[in-house]
């Protein structure tokens, strides 16, 4: 079988051969249920998701509902969740995303993306997490490593997470977008990493263009 030619050919390829190496395609945050997904997700804004593994067992424990977390004391808060960075803003996000929760949507964390999106802390990639994993409705989160392979892999020269995702929504069914996003993190975790490709023991090397131009694109 020959090699694809065309961006949409090659992520039908790339689609099918991540879903042999990764599954499952789990997302790494841990949690229960959709608001603790929610927080988990804000809190990973410039932090490894091990480190918010890390921070969310005692912010649970304290907050286990949106209604505690919107009564929460922004200074206590802050105390949990400092290791994360940028704890002061994401203190204030996760209690107002706890008082939208509750003043706007009955306590219940909201599936449309339209109403994702309006809450505190939260935009496309985080509500595209929260749709995929726990809602289980299509939606591709597009973060550092989604949008660095996608452009190392030739699928799209687009720089803009949202420009990317749509990019990439119109190659992959809808069903599979949340799997394909997460397969994509996960590879950009473990092989394909920035400044350091294990290209020598990638399953895509050779379909991945930037195999010709290891100078160039390599360092994008």
């Amino acid at each position: 079988m020959g090699k694809p030619r065309t961006p949409a050919g090659r992520a039908k390829e790339i689609a099918t051969r991540l879903e042999v190496l990764y599954p499952s395609a789990e997302c790494e945050l841990t949690h229960s249920n959709a608001y603790e997904l929610l927080a988990a997700t804000i809190l990973s804004a410039q932090c490894t998701d091990v480190r918010v593994n890390m921070v969310t067992p005692a912010l649970f424990a304290k907050y286990p509902t949106p209604l505690a977390l919107a009564q929460a004391n922004p200074t206590e808060l802050e105390t949990i969740i400092r290791s994360t960075g940028f704890y002061q803003s994401k203190a204030k996000n996760l209690i107002g995303m706890g008082r939208n929760v509750v003043d706007r949507f009955a306590g219940v964390i909201p599936h449309e993306m339209e109403d994702l999106v309006t809450l505190p802390g939260v935009g496309r990639k985080t509500a595209n997490v929260l749709r995929s994993v726990v809602f289980d409705l299509p939606g591709l989160a597009v973060d550092t490593h989604v949008g660095r392979l996608s452009r190392r892999l030739g699928l799209t020269t687009e720089e803009d997470p949202v420009k990317v995702e749509k990019v990439l929504n119109g190659f992959i069914d809808p069903p599979e977008w949340g799997r394909f996003g997460l397969r994509l993190i996960l590879h950009g975790r473990r092989v394909c990493d920035a400044k350091k490709p294990k290209c020598g023991i990638c399953e895509l090397e050779d379909i991945c263009p930037a195999t010709l131009m290891p100078s160039k694109s390599k360092a994008k």
